[in-house]
């Protein structure tokens, strides 16, 4: 039985520019089955996205650098480097990254949810905190943008 190694090494993947975040992609839905994606994003200070729900993909975010805000249901949580999280699907959520932003490695599970991030960063710096632009291409991909 032969392997593959998956190697990603600094300054390769795919990269989607959102505006306030970048996303690097590290292993696509595609290379894992659609088992699971694994990206980097970073950015500045500010919200990087809406308040948004996951009816069938769970997140998990661990903060490489800086310090993060998450909105998560009802809660308000404080991460900052070397912190994990995880948010189980059908959570209502969003992250604000910190006074010096910062990068977060997230695990998306299942994989593909990462082709969003595509459209939307061919739509325009600010189309991943436009509600509307969110609203619109998340008919396509799960994550629903929540009226707060």
């Amino acid at each position: 039985m032969t392997s593959e190694v998956h190697l990603v090494k600094p300054g390769q993947g795919q990269i989607a520019d959102l505006g306030v975040v970048k996303m690097r992609i590290l292993a696509s839905g595609d290379a894992t089955g659609r088992e699971f994606t694994l990206a980097e994003f970073a950015g500045g200070a500010g919200p990087w996205t809406v308040l948004h729900v996951h009816n069938l993909t769970n997140e998990s975010f661990y903060v490489a650098e800086g310090s993060f805000t998450f909105a998560v249901g009802d809660e308000v949580v404080s991460a900052e480097r070397g912190d994990y999280l995880m948010i189980p699907r059908g959570t209502p959520h969003m992250m604000t990254g910190g006074h010096d932003g910062g990068t977060l490695l997230t695990l998306m599970v299942p994989g593909g949810n990462e082709d969003m991030f595509f459209e939307l960063s061919r739509l325009g710096p600010e189309s991943i905190t436009d509600p509307a632009v969110r609203a619109a291409v998340a008919q396509k991909y799960d994550s629903v943008p929540v009226q707060s």
